[in-house]
């Protein structure tokens, strides 16, 4: 028994380091506050620049086409700045209320890569699920069945024709 009392401690006690090892490599940061909306992917709240994870929304001077008329077998689609939409839809959803970003990580600009939250609506998904956004499954699957449900229910630019905003910014 002195025997299995010795290994219950070494157990425990490489458990207990184990468990401080791995929390301080996967800490996570909370970042709260009033949030300035930059773009339909990225926020600051208290100067810190924040990038919604697993979403790429039109950029900024994006331009999309959106149906407006159809006859029989035509149909008509306009140009329209989808990025800005987009933008514009993330002000209004967010209204300088309070947001919650949950990060463990920093993009290539030193962005913190997080999951932000109006309450406790995840609005990463609401974008993709809108249609104001896409899932970037190059970094994330997460949001991919939201992207589905816009493109099936042609919400957003899922009204209509777009560039992928990953490929627009390399043509651009």
């Amino acid at each position: 028994t002195s025997l299995m009392k010795k290994l219950s401690q070494i157990l425990f006690s490489s458990l207990l380091l184990l468990f401080i090892f791995s929390s301080s490599i996967y800490s996570k940061e909370i970042i709260i506050g009033k949030a300035e909306v930059i773009d339909g992917d990225t926020i600051k709240i208290n100067s810190k620049s924040i990038r919604l994870f697993g979403i790429d929304a039109p950029e900024k001077k994006q331009k999309c086409k959106k149906f407006f008329l159809s006859l029989i077998f035509l149909s008509f689609q306009k140009k329209y700045n989808c990025g800005t939409v987009s933008t514009e839809h993330l002000k209004k959803k967010i209204q300088h209320k309070v947001i919650k970003c949950v990060s463990d990580s920093n993009d290539r600009y030193k962005r913190y890569l997080a999951i932000c939250y109006l309450n406790k609506l995840d609005l990463n998904k609401w974008m993709v699920k809108n249609g104001y956004a896409v899932a970037y499954k190059k970094y994330s699957k997460k949001y991919v069945l939201d992207k589905q449900y816009a493109k099936k229910n042609k919400l957003g630019i899922w009204n209509g024709t777009f560039i992928q905003p990953e490929k627009w910014r390399r043509i651009m």
